[in-house]
């Protein structure tokens, strides 16, 4: 490849920003969509008499729905392109929204959250299909990093309304949010989402309409790792806000506020990572190194437990930012991978795993520290960063041109 042709392969057009600024606003508001019930468990659980495990099942309705769906909306993305992938996801998603705020059975309320969860996966597989097709390969880390800061976006803005809704005007407010949010972006989205060009026909084009899961085992290799990173992941999500409080003895709003600023820094750290990577010319080799410092900080997790105040919160917010950098590289290199026939498919069975093990951190690693408390489980946490290492193949592999 010559010097002009690598400039130009390097220009990213203000079309391909506003794609990607669509992607990321509609993946935002299924996320919003998906996180409500899992806001509105305070409420159910103290003012409409579900027991904990009730509200905890309609809050994991949602994110239920989203793996049956995933590869299916992956699919259609790869046959019939994003615009109307995303467009229609997003409008389910809001009628769904809008049936969930005319019911008072629990049952139905349930039945809602789950059919608009797998309305909303239409946007995870096709908004990374964007990325890649708009984007050339030394800026799509960079791109595909800030794509992923849509699902915490999503998360921190169901988090400042939702609770304030629900407790002032009722569940069906808080829920009609997402149906204002996930209509608008749905029309939005029809009229201005515009699909990314298509490879032309070349003399690669058989190699990258094959099944790249039958030729190698690249695409199944980065999965799995990636299923292994959500472990450290979701165990700081999950149970760092209650480490401060029990283990540490913090306050609960100085350690919410904590817990809110680790995410948006590792939603930062993200992008970083992503440019991190176009520089190199690498995904795997970031990745590894990420996977590396994943069990290292878990590690340092389980010996911060017992350190002076001050180092435990620093610790936290390394720890966090680590944690979250290898999304944004998995999904940029499982999209180069697959190649334009198999994106849709490969970035929704990436999600799906990801989903999967992510259901599986709650009662595995809660049943971990009810046994052995913080720091042990900690340090066992610290196992599946580091058995993802060996996982990461050693070379990238490139068939999305």
């Amino acid at each position: 490849m010559t010097q002009a042709s690598r400039l130009e392969k390097s220009v990213v057009t203000p079309r391909a920003w506003t794609m990607l600024a669509l992607g990321v606003a509609a993946q935002a508001a299924g996320t919003v969509f998906v996180s409500t019930p899992a806001f509105l468990i305070p409420l159910l659980h103290s003012e409409h008499g579900l027991s904990l495990a009730q509200a905890g099942t309609l809050a994991a309705a949602p994110t239920f729905g989203m793996v049956l769906t995933l590869v299916a909306w992956g699919a259609l993305a790869d046959r019939f392109g994003e615009k109307w992938v995303i467009s229609i996801g997003l409008a389910l998603t809001a009628i769904a929204a809008l049936a969930a705020t005319t019911t008072d059975n629990y049952a139905l309320l349930g039945i809602a959250f789950l059919i608009g969860g797998m309305s909303a996966a239409s946007t995870n597989a096709a908004s990374g299909r964007v990325v890649v097709g708009w984007f050339p390969k030394d800026r799509r880390g960079l791109a595909m990093g800030i794509r992923q800061m849509s699902q915490p976006l999503g998360v921190t803005i169901a988090s400042v309304t939702v609770p304030t809704l629900a407790a002032h005007s009722g569940i069906g407010s808080a829920v009609a949010l997402s149906v204002i949010l996930n209509g608008a972006l749905a029309v939005v989205c029809a009229l201005a989402l515009v699909n990314p060009p298509r490879p032309t026909t070349t003399a690669q084009a058989p190699v990258a309409a094959a099944n790249p899961y039958r030729s190698n085992s690249f695409l199944w290799r980065i999965h799995l790792a990636s299923a292994l990173l959500v472990f450290p992941q979701f165990t700081l999500s999950t149970f760092g806000l209650v480490w401060l409080i029990n283990e540490q003895h913090w306050e609960a709003a100085p350690a919410g506020l904590l817990i809110g600023a680790s995410q948006f820094v590792g939603a930062l750290g993200r992008i970083v990572v992503g440019v991190w990577s176009d520089r190199a010319g690498s995904r795997v080799g970031p990745l590894r190194l990420v996977s590396m410092s994943a069990a290292v900080v878990m590690l340092a997790m389980a010996a911060a437990d017992a350190s002076p105040w001050g180092i435990p919160a620093l610790v936290l917010l390394i720890a966090t930012t680590v944690s979250v950098a290898d999304n944004g590289l998995a999904f940029t290199s499982v999209a180069e991978a697959a190649g334009p026939a198999w994106q849709g498919k490969a970035l929704g069975a990436q999600n799906t795993g990801q989903f999967i093990a992510a259901s599986a951190v709650g009662p595995v690693v809660g049943a971990l520290i009810g046994v052995v408390g913080y720091p042990i489980a900690f340090a066992i946490v610290a196992a599946f960063p580091a058995a993802a290492i060996p996982l990461v193949p050693s070379h990238d592999r490139d068939i999305s041109v």
